[in-house]
């Protein structure tokens, strides 16, 4: 049991909690796995069967003339030749946009909108793509990395953003895509390189990035980061992380490689409550006082947490093994093992609107939403791939079988005295302050240091989840003239998903369980007119079954919904990339798609939930990406999507059942057009410019499509400047016309409020 006190403001808070132990990082140990030979393609004997001797590799397309190398092996052509929508956040882009987490890289890439938390859904890294929540799809180096957290990006070499559906690459999934990121690695050169960077906002950041060579064609890297700084232009919100990511390689350049990586990341904040939307009554007497639907007009700095009760720590720790040998230029095999452990362990206010407090007596409740969750992870992955020639074709393949196991063990915390309103006995606040134990506060000037004395203690109530998942997938790119290629993929998944809650109280223990196989495809027809383009289309499918997300995050394993089927989503699209410039240094992209989810999981007319609901988004994507001279860099997109709710199932009418009323609305979290846009200008060789814009259209919060958080433009502004060889300074200004906007909607109960302008400024060293 904890108590906490709060008498003093201060910059930061940290709030002491329920001290759980985290044993230290461990290295999985190798499982010996075999390929069926049937996985490998065998080159036919005779005098035409000529077998092509180069490697595979995945050519990615920066903002600079080196190639880069996808860590996502399973796309058997370079990106300029994949038939899907790809797109790549380089180290560059990254760097020059003062990116410190995945959610300022992704904000260059348009057609992603980021979810808030909220009861049932945690705080962290919440991802729609393409309308579509993906906030279980991301992985690392081609792993999923499952969890829910919030992601650093200074052991990254670059993002990679894969739109439309995603199962046949990574298994269950959305609809909409998934993100791969992809770690820094050792290489054969020494180099250090550090940064040191301060600014408004309490903002101070350290990372340092040091590479070894240690003979015997083998090297040492270490990256760190320290890092501690307020949200612009918010009240209390703040926090401070460090992160360390060693990596030794062996074998840098003979036929047979092994990486061993292990990394830490541990944070802690006070999380941001946002803004309560000024909440709409369908009907009755209460109709008249209605707002608009946006969150209310509230000074952006408004805090509706308790300084003294709100806190979110998180802690990540994975090792990784990556084996690799190259038996022949035809034939390399990889395997690899990880082990990961993550921890989200948070109290957070949510001003909560749902109970009509802020339209009735212009209050709110400040509802305490709490987790403590461990998820273990256990993946490994082993694949043949390579290059061959047979009876004229080439082929480029990757097949491989995957097995992971993941544990997630979720508790809430229990406080006394409780959180409802005392005069009341309900979550309903006709009046605020010491009367109401500071549970309910004012909508206009709420007081974060209000003295809200309590206990808190982790709920005996623990729900265990184990997901369980076997899988064999294959890729081949057959090149059968210089212009046409056709590119297969199917993967084959066993899921299991058990969820058991033990009985407390009055309350009978919960067990559910899904077992679930289904099959995911992909193919793709590409037709390159001339060396440096292609037009392709393709045809992809996802299967995202219920428990999706290992009992930590939106789509949860119940019993309602157990003994459904995966929901399944196909998507057409018709496509074109070309690299154009001298050397191809500059690439454009454009695609048109269609995205349909036929077996939506909604409310059938018996009130029963079932797979009878229908999605569709139908949308134009335009991307660019690289230098448009040696001097000018440009990065970014336009997205249009019209994302339709086809059919959301039925509501009760009368004594019966009546279509949803929503039928036809716009997907929540899902803007119509969004754009993205950074550029840089080197004006000497020692000076560079550099601006940038992310605008978006209106995002609705809820399928009523009644709350909404308004569209916005937002520009940002960098400089840099090489003081000599060894240190260079660059000066980044976010959000530089102070733009009061929400960039987080997922919940229709809050808006989660934007940073205001900050500054910061970054040395820059090598030697």
């Amino acid at each position: 049991m904890t108590t906490d006190k709060k008498t003093t403001p201060n910059a930061f808070i940290k709030s002491r909690k329920h001290a759980r132990s985290l044993p230290a990082p461990a290295l999985a140990m190798l499982a010996g796995l075999a390929l069926p030979a049937a996985a490998a393609y065998a080159a036919p004997a005779g005098p035409d069967a000529v077998i092509d001797q180069s490697i595979p590799t995945v050519q990615v397309t920066g903002t600079n003339s080196k190639a880069l190398v996808s860590a996502n092996e399973k796309f058997t052509a370079p990106l300029l030749d994949t038939p899907k929508s790809v797109t790549v956040v380089p180290a560059e882009i990254i760097s020059q946009t003062g990116a410190v987490s995945l959610t300022d890289a992704l904000r260059t890439v348009p057609g992603i909108t980021i979810g808030a938390g909220e009861g049932g859904n945690p705080v962290g890294d919440n991802l729609f793509i393409r309308g579509y929540n993906a906030q279980t799809d991301t992985y690392v180096d081609g792993i999923r990395d499952a969890g829910s957290q919030s992601r650093e990006i200074f052991n990254l070499e670059q993002v990679e953003v894969v739109k439309g559906p995603n199962s046949a690459y990574g298994g269950r999934s959305s609809a909409g895509g998934g993100v791969n990121l992809v770690s820094k690695t050792a290489q054969l050169d020494d180099f250090n390189n550090a940064t040191v960077g301060i600014g408004s906002d309490k903002y101070k950041r350290l990372t340092g990035d040091v590479n070894r060579n240690i003979g015997s064609n083998s090297a040492f890297r270490l990256n760190v980061m320290a890092h501690e700084a307020n949200v612009a232009g918010r009240d209390v919100v703040g926090g401070s992380r460090w992160g360390v990511a060693p990596t030794v390689t062996f074998g840098l350049s003979g036929p047979s490689r092994a990486i061993v990586s292990v990394y830490h990341l541990t944070t802690h904040e006070i999380p941001d409550t946002g803004i309560p939307f000024n909440n709409p009554f369908s009907s009755g007497a209460n109709v008249a006082r209605n707002g608009n639907g946006t969150p209310f007009a509230v000074d952006r700095n408004t805090f509706y947490g308790l300084a003294n009760r709100d806190f979110r720590d998180t802690k990540s720790d994975v090792a990784t093994v990556d084996l690799r040998h190259e038996f022949s230029k035809a034939l390399v095999l990889r395997n690899v093992t990880r082990y990961g452990r993550s921890q989200n362990d948070y109290v957070w206010t949510q001003p909560d609107d749902s109970k009509g407090n802020t339209v009735l007596y212009g209050t709110v409740w400040r509802r305490a939403n709490s987790r403590a969750t461990e998820t273990d992870t256990a993946a490994n992955v082993t694949s043949l791939s390579g290059e061959l020639t047979g009876y004229g074709i080439k082929h480029s393949y990757n097949a491989g079988i995957e097995f992971s196991r993941e544990r997630t063990d979720r508790a809430a915390y229990v406080f006394t005295p409780g959180t409802n309103n005392p005069l009341t006995g309900t979550f309903t606040c006709p009046t605020a302050g010491a009367a109401t134990l500071y549970n309910c506060t004012t909508l206009a000037n709420p007081n974060p240091y209000d003295p809200w004395l309590y206990t808190r203690t982790l709920s005996p109530t623990q729900t265990h989840v184990e997901t369980k998942t076997k899988s064999a997938y294959g890729f081949d790119t057959m090149e059968f003239t210089p212009q046409w290629l056709l590119n297969l993929g199917a993967r084959f998944d066993d899921f299991q998903s058990v969820l058991h809650t033990p009985a407390a109280g009055t309350a009978a223990a919960t067990n559910a369980r899904v077992d679930s196989t289904f099959w995911s495809y992909q193919a793709g027809l590409v037709f390159k007119p001339a060396t440096n383009g292609s037009i392709y289309l393709s045809y992809a499918t996802s299967a995202t079954p219920p428990g999706n997300d290992g009992g930590d995050g939106l789509d949860g394993l119940t019993v309602q919904v157990q003994n459904l089927q995966p929901q399944r989503s196909k998507n057409w699209e018709l496509g074109t990339k070309w690299d154009v410039m001298p050397g191809g240094r500059l690439s454009l992209s454009g695609a048109l798609f269609k995205s349909e989810l036929n077996n939506a999981r909604v409310t059938a007319p018996d009130g029963t939930t079932q797979n009878v609901g229908r999605k569709e988004v139908k949308g134009v994507e335009l991307g660019f990406s690289g230098k448009i001279t040696q001097a000018w860099t440009v990065f970014g997109g336009v997205t249009y999507l019209d994302p339709v709710v086809t059919d959301n199932g039925f509501v009760a009418a009368g004594t019966g059942w009546a279509p949803s009323p929503y039928n036809g609305n716009q997907f929540p979290t899902t803007p119509k057009k969004s754009a993205t846009l950074w550029t840089s200008y080197a004006i000497n060789r020692d000076f560079t410019v550099g601006a940038g814009l992310s605008s978006m259209d209106r995002v609705y919060a809820n399928v009523n499509n009644t709350k909404y958080a308004p569209g916005y433009t937002r520009f940002d502004a960098m400089a840099s400047y090489n003081v000599n060889r060894n240190l260079s300074l660059q000066l980044n200004v976010q959000n530089l016309g102070d733009k009061l906007y929400f960039d987080k909607v997922s919940s229709p109960h809050y808006a989660g409020v934007a940073p205001g302008r900050s500054a910061s400024l970054t040395a820059n060293v090598k030697w």
